[in-house]
């Protein structure tokens, strides 16, 4: 079977041209207070955002969850402790990650279990994410171009 011109384009593909950049994606430092955290998560409307060290290097992610179940207590939340504790404290060091250069279906395949993954370059620094919205613009492209050309 035979790929059309459209699939050929599509696998030569990169993650690096499907991400979105490093400085257009809300982010966290691993010294920050976790009262920090929550207020970019809450402003920017992520559920989870990457957090970074001070060089740029991809350490873990923070989720609004995680924090929240470590401010719950007995009777309800304890909001000082926002202030108390630090996102390297109770960060995921679990994070889905893919180098840039991967292809599109190497990306494809890391988005089925996960929302999103962060991209990293050759120096292992943090380039961005990839989104699994991505991925399937790039399939629903391809979709309805090769239905569209079959009618021709």
């Amino acid at each position: 079977m035979s790929m059309t011109q459209e699939e050929q384009q599509q696998s030569k593909l990169t993650v690096k041209e499907l991400m979105i950049p490093a400085e257009k994606v809300a982010h966290v430092q691993g010294n920050n207070p976790l009262e920090h955290a929550l207020l970019v998560l809450v402003k920017s409307g992520y559920f989870a955002v990457p957090v970074l060290d001070s060089s740029y290097r991809l350490v873990g992610s923070i989720s609004k969850t995680t924090i929240l179940d470590q401010i719950l207590g007995i009777d309800g939340y304890e909001t000082d402790k926002l202030s108390d504790m630090t996102v390297q404290d109770v960060m995921d060091t679990e994070v889905v990650s893919i180098h840039h250069d991967a292809t599109f279906i190497e990306g494809l395949k890391v988005l089925i279990d996960a929302a999103y993954a962060c991209v990293i370059d050759e120096a292992g620094l943090f380039d961005g994410i990839l989104t699994r919205r991505a991925i399937l613009k790039e399939v629903n492209k391809n979709y309805y171009h090769s239905r569209y050309a079959k009618k021709i």
